[in-house]
């Protein structure tokens, strides 16, 4: 077997573990509302501060040439 072959195999067997946990999860009504729980902390807490990194990083990176000059010149 080849190392494209592992990865693929590996992978393969990655997704069908996690669609199996998501349908357990998912049939389950207290499962269902611990994961809905979990996902708005995370949405609430460190995914909305990496979401505003993100942006603000996207916003610096899209400036002009002439601009990202003048901030490294001004400090």
């Amino acid at each position: 077997m080849t190392e494209a072959q592992a990865r693929t195999t590996a992978n393969m067997l990655m997704a069908a573990a996690a669609l199996g946990a998501a349908v357990i999860v998912f049939r389950s009504p207290k499962l269902r509302r611990m994961a809905w729980q979990v996902a708005r902390q995370y949405a609430s807490g460190p995914g909305a501060a990496g979401l505003a990194t993100l942006v603000r990083d996207a916003w610096q990176d899209s400036a002009s040439p002439r601009s990202a000059t003048d901030r490294a010149v001004t400090g």
